[in-house]
């Protein structure tokens, strides 16, 4: 290549931060080619009318097969609003993907039958559309772990400035 730059906003890329403007580019790309992909793996698991946060959400609740508070779930996927959240679990309720149950003051959500299926075929057509396409990409497991690790680090540098620009 050239040593064009690729970005998304060419006012934002100044020489002090255009290496930064490239990974933006490329997380925006990425963010919306994933929540396409959600939506289309969601819809060949037999579920309709999702949104990628409802996805994310019933693959949290069913994660290691505990029940989550809303408070849970939003921590652990960064989810500064809550009501999000609960909206879809709202709609997974209706779904019949998720259950609620109330202990004390605190509703704890787990998936239900229908949710767990619709889980596990998910993961059958990730693993059939998705997962063997790595290969191509010459990539190990190993470094797509590191990845992971950079993009988890380079998430809690963006955490950090919000903090400093929401005090400005």
């Amino acid at each position: 290549m050239n040593g064009q730059r690729i970005v998304s906003s060419a006012h934002l890329a100044s020489e002090k931060g255009a290496s930064l403007s490239e990974y933006e580019f490329g997380l925006i790309i990425a963010n919306n080619a994933f929540n396409r992909w959600m939506l289309h793996c969601a819809k060949a698991s037999g579920v309709n009318d999702m949104t990628p946060l409802d996805i994310l959400v019933v693959h949290h609740i069913n994660h290691r097969e505990r029940a989550k508070r809303l408070a849970d779930i939003c921590f652990v996927l960064n989810i500064e609003d809550a009501h999000t959240v609960n909206y879809s679990l709202k709609k997974l309720l209706k779904k019949d993907l998720v259950e609620g149950e109330k202990v004390g003051k605190e509703m704890f959500y787990k998936t239900s039958e229908e949710g767990r299926t619709f889980c596990a075929r998910y993961r059958e057509v990730r693993e059939g559309c998705l997962i063997d396409s790595l290969k191509n990409l010459n990539v190990s497991p190993e470094q797509l772990t590191e990845y992971a690790r950079y993009m988890r680090a380079l998430a809690s540098l963006y955490d950090q400035a919000s903090r400093a620009a929401a005090s400005l």
